[in-house]
């Protein structure tokens, strides 16, 4: 066990150590960005939409193109894939292409393979992060990903950020039946990894995240400021909240 130290606060006696992925291990709005590019173009060049309906089916997915912005609501980078698709579907429905579910798929699926020969572009580690990893893992603390993405998803990400090896468990939204912040996941990590919940902590950059290790009883839960989420919102659910994962420290 281990004793995990940010400004002003330490907690002891901690064996596991979950992390968000987007936003808290990794920097989410070039990756999300550039994917959902690559579906909002693949999709309209099969249907020959405009520059104008590619734009807002971007917007509908959650990213403001013109602004080079994520938006804080999201859905991508916030919520499960299939949230992410309905609403690029729901907006083809709404210009006339009302049997688009099969098309999305299959470009997503697409997206997907084409992006895992260029995860080295895609992905960027949040600064400090690679070290924390290696300073749990040699301090023999678990660590595992809890993520609206898929779990191999995860897995790739993990691996082109250098260090898939020192993760113990990647939870992803296809392992359970609830997403964040319903606290099936943390609930799942703890049982396959045997850890009680007093002995664990939650880091993440999102509102779901922390509500995820409230409702889960954690020793802690810690809030990050390299995504979507302001301090001020960050403050209305825990005290424990810092820049990014490089303020972490391990004991």
């Amino acid at each position: 066990m281990v004793t995990i130290n940010i400004p002003g606060h330490k907690f002891t006696d901690i064996e596991l150590v979950i992390f968000d992925k987007d936003g808290t291990l990794m920097e989410l709005r070039h990756y999300w960005t550039e994917m959902c590019l690559l579906r909002a173009d693949m999709i309209s060049e099969k249907l020959g939409l405009t520059y104008d309906q590619n734009t807002h089916m971007l917007y509908v997915m959650g990213v403001d193109i013109e602004h080079k912005k994520l938006m804080p609501e999201g859905p991508v980078g916030i919520k499960k894939r299939e949230v992410v698709m309905q609403a690029a579907i729901d907006y083809l429905a709404s210009i006339g292409h009302k049997d688009a579910r099969a098309l999305c798929h299959q470009i997503f699926e697409e997206v997907d393979t084409i992006s895992t020969g260029i995860l080295d572009r895609l992905v960027i580690p949040i600064p400090g992060a690679p070290e924390l990893v290696n300073r749990l893992s040699q301090a023999g603390c678990k660590i595992a990903i809890a993520t609206t993405d898929r779990s191999y998803r995860a897995s790739l990400a993990m691996n082109s950020l250098g260090f898939g090896d020192k993760i113990d468990l990647v939870v992803g939204a296809d392992c359970v039946s609830e997403p964040k912040p319903d606290p099936e996941m943390v609930n799942y990590i703890l049982e396959k990894l045997s850890v009680k919940k007093s002995r664990a902590l939650i880091v993440g950059d999102a509102i779901t995240d922390v509500q995820m290790g409230l409702v889960a009883g954690l020793a802690g839960t810690l809030g990050v400021l390299t995504g979507q989420t302001s301090r001020e919102t960050l403050e209305k659910y825990t005290p424990y909240i810092i820049g990014s994962v490089a303020e972490i420290t391990v004991q």
